[in-house]
């Protein structure tokens, strides 16, 4: 997999503010992603030095369309990223 597409969003939730004061952040990645793509694709894009990959997958909540159709929200995952003292990833 490209290192392009793994990485999808920064989250920023209460979660993340408050881990990264312990160099850990919350990264919304690809579900096919493993924890070795992961941190690849974090140190070539943000240029930090990985220590730590944990990661979560989520399945997607049921819901209903306007049609009455059931459907659901598509499965995602997270990833927390432990990066070394002193380095940071910035929310573009």
């Amino acid at each position: 997999m490209k290192h392009a597409g793994i990485i999808r969003k920064i989250q920023v939730t209460e979660k993340g503010t408050a881990m990264a004061a312990q160099n850990a952040f919350l990264l919304e990645v690809a579900p096919e992603a493993n924890k070795l793509e992961i941190r690849a694709a974090v140190e070539e894009q943000f240029g930090v030095h990985v220590l730590a990959v944990r990661t979560q997958n989520y399945v997607g909540k049921p819901c209903m369309t306007r049609t009455r159709r059931h459907t659901s929200r598509p499965n995602w995952k997270r990833a927390i990223v432990t990066v070394r003292a002193g380095e940071r990833i910035e929310a573009v």
